[in-house]
């Protein structure tokens, strides 16, 4: 019997959710669906995100969707675009019945615009506006055929194993940037070229998600042109897809995307959120939830967003920034549209702590 898994927590008895999520339950139990987190009451944390995935057949989500939820929705996505064999065939449904979903949903077509989501995420993550759509839905994404990402398999791209080389005495701390590995735009390439730069000429480690492509590669580049310390984690599947870039310092070798952000996050002191897509959508949540939790992984760790203008106006993640003002207000990303004003807050942030750290 297939395995269904409904996202969403239930806050006791009086939660106006109950009725919706007991009708879901008694027509997926009628469908044949054995269902995990009936209750609402499991716990996902990024070392058994993976596991729950594997265990699972379908993924329901139901409204009014937390951090989490969100962050779960988007990485069943970027599971989906970075060919991830356990969810190969396996549907994933927002029961969007009061629009609780469209800011996220705003994020992806804005970011399908700017290019760098290039699958339509209407086709993968399948919408529902009520209960009994839903579970028509989920029967509808599981007898389909799975849809194309557009991704391919590199010839030659080599995984190798973990390495470390410990970071030089002189580093002030590791600042991890989270961005896009497809956009090829010369002048997000030439931003990141110039923030790989600038991290190495200030004493500060650069960790990224060892990426060959685009922004990523591009970060990599500067750092270690600028002889700079650069280290990065990625996981075979997507090294297979992107490639892995020459001068990496250290490397961590990791089998799903969530422990990679873990390691990525456990070896940082700070952290940029450049121009991206989903994959970079998925970081910056993880981060804010992590911040929204008190997790002391993120205690006393600054997120940065460069809002990079764009030139019809605004900025690059102004719906991302929207989206996080009603989940994040206790911890809210410091929002810049300069390279140069992020560096400012990184080099008084970072040498002030690692100077009272010293004692000096």
């Amino acid at each position: 019997m297939p395995t269904i898994r409904l996202s969403g927590t239930i806050l006791g008895e009086e939660d106006p959710a109950r009725i919706d999520r007991a009708e879901l339950l008694y027509l997926l139990f009628r469908s044949g669906w054995n269902i995990y987190n009936s209750n609402g009451d499991q716990t996902i944390t990024l070392s058994n995100v993976e596991e729950k995935i594997i265990e699972s057949d379908a993924f329901l989500f139901t409204p009014n969707p937390g951090i989490e939820d969100l962050f779960k929705a988007v990485s069943i996505f970027v599971g989906y675009q970075t060919l991830d064999k356990n969810l190969a065939g396996k549907p994933t449904i927002l029961l969007n019945e009061n629009d609780s979903w469209q800011g996220l949903l705003d994020v992806l077509t804005h970011l399908n615009k700017l290019g760098t989501v290039s699958q339509d995420h209407r086709e993968f993550l399948l919408e529902a506006r009520s209960t009994g759509g839903a579970v028509k839905q989920v029967e509808y994404g599981c007898s389909r055929r799975p849809p194309d990402a557009g991704r391919e398999v590199m010839e030659g791209a080599e995984v190798m194993d973990s390495f470390e080389t410990p970071p030089p005495e002189d580093i002030v701390g590791n600042v991890c940037v989270f961005c896009s590995a497809t956009i090829e735009d010369e002048a997000y390439l030439e931003e990141g070229r110039q923030l790989g730069q600038m991290l190495a000429e200030n004493r500060f480690g650069c960790v990224s998600g060892a990426g060959k492509s685009g922004i990523m590669g591009a970060v990599v580049r500067g750092n270690v042109e600028a002889g700079g310390w650069s280290a990065g984690s990625n996981v075979p599947h997507i090294i297979e897809i992107e490639g892995l870039p020459d001068g990496l310092a250290s490397f961590w070798l990791r089998d799903d995307i969530y422990t990679r952000m873990e390691v990525m996050i456990e070896n940082s002191n700070a952290f940029i959120i450049m121009p991206g897509g989903a994959g970079s959508v998925q970081e910056l949540l993880a981060l804010m939830m992590f911040k929204a939790h008190g997790d002391p992984l993120m205690d006393g760790k600054p997120v940065y967003i460069f809002n990079s203008p764009l030139p019809e106006g605004g900025g690059f993640w102004d719906p991302m920034i929207k989206l996080l003002q009603d989940l994040c207000p206790a911890h809210p990303p410091l929002v810049c549209s300069s390279l140069d004003e992020i560096l400012e807050g990184l080099v008084s942030g970072l040498s002030t702590k690692e100077a009272v750290e010293q004692g000096v």
